[in-house]
């Protein structure tokens, strides 16, 4: 199984500063998406998943394993934006299965707001 590679993750306080004030979101069951577009040519994770959502490390780190793998597996059809995705309390409740169609609804949604034309073209 494959890691994200670092340049795929977001890191910086910059990063994430810069989508706390984000006007792109996204409502999905169990998460809140924001996203802004990425200076690098790929799209970019990060990942909020406070102690509001569960007390309990073990939890919160099993939700951050499900957001990576399937971000990890969508990253390449997704547009060039940094997205942070902030879990819900309600995750924590909700098995494996149910997290991940959540997500895939979320990207569907990021993937459904790709440009439909490139910036100087004219579209016909």
């Amino acid at each position: 199984m494959a890691g994200l590679p670092p340049h795929a993750r977001l890191r910086r306080a910059a990063d994430f500063a810069a989508l706390r004030n984000a006007r792109g979101r996204l409502q999905a069951r169990h998460f809140l998406l924001r996203w802004i577009e990425s200076p690098t040519a790929t799209a970019r994770l990060g990942l909020a998943v406070s102690r509001k959502v569960s007390k309990r490390a073990v939890q919160r780190n099993r939700i951050k394993r499900i957001v990576r793998e399937s971000f990890r597996k969508q990253r390449e059809g997704l547009p060039p934006f940094d997205v942070l995705v902030i879990a819900r309390a309600s995750a924590v409740a909700v098995d494996r299965p149910a997290l991940h169609a959540d997500l895939r609804y979320a990207w569907q949604k990021l993937k459904a707001l790709k440009q439909t034309s490139a910036p100087g073209t004219i579209d016909g």
